[in-house]
């Protein structure tokens, strides 16, 4: 098993002055839901090298069993400084891709010709897409076959306006992520602010928010594991 997962460059937070970034648990999480599977991992990023962290993920109130062995893993964060240019990659020797969130995806990943085509093809190839917390908004040109939307009438979650604007930055995003996948024709469903979950339409897995990723992970293992 060998998993792609596709990581933010963009580190500022719109016009707050402020840093963004990716989530720490939402590339934590699953990574080590893969790795103790035995599966192979490959990190990518638009611009390649360190991707940034956005720095509230680390804070004490959000860190993990899973965000701390992070930390303190050696190779997990050489992989990490490390991370190939996403324009370089493709489905091929892939079983599936995921992406994890934050904020930063909403300003360089959903306007990403790469991230477009590669999202597109790895469903074309009959594989697998995960997208989670604000990633799904990542989806937001992706286009099926016959060239409609490709959210357009598949059941589909992530980070809800109650909670965009529970962390205050409903005005600060280029878009929210529930109206988004609403305007292009996705049916959005959702459990309350935080809670964890999952949705699972075909090859297209998306969760809601953090503590969505890692079950929405152990969806995509089941989903490969069982063909």
């Amino acid at each position: 098993m060998k998993i792609l997962m596709v990581l933010t460059s963009h580190d500022q937070l719109g016009n707050t002055g402020r840093k963004t970034g990716f989530w720490l648990e939402e590339l934590a999480a699953p990574y080590y839901v893969f790795k103790d599977v035995g599966a192979e991992i490959v990190l990518a990023s638009p611009k390649g090298g360190q991707p940034p962290l956005d720095p509230k993920s680390n804070e004490l109130a959000n860190q993990t069993d899973q965000t701390r062995r992070f930390e303190a893993d050696a190779e997990a964060n050489a992989a990490l400084s490390s991370t190939v240019r996403l324009d370089g990659v493709t489905h091929d020797g892939f079983d599936a891709v995921f992406y994890p969130g934050g904020h930063g995806p909403l300003w360089d990943l959903a306007e990403d010709p790469a991230s477009v085509r590669l999202i597109e093809t790895t469903l074309q190839a009959g594989k697998p897409v995960t997208l989670v917390c604000h990633a799904p908004g990542v989806l937001r040109h992706a286009k099926a076959p016959d060239g409609k939307p490709l959210v357009e009438g598949r059941n589909v979650t992530g980070f809800t306006n109650t909670e965009e604007e529970a962390v205050g930055l409903t005005q600060v995003v280029p878009f929210l992520v529930e109206d988004e996948l609403g305007r292009n024709g996705g049916r959005f469903s959702k459990l309350d602010d935080w809670a964890p979950y999952v949705v699972v339409d075909g090859l297209l897995i998306t969760g809601q928010n953090p503590a969505s990723s890692g079950p929405a992970a152990e969806r995509l293992v089941s989903l490969l594991a069982n063909g």
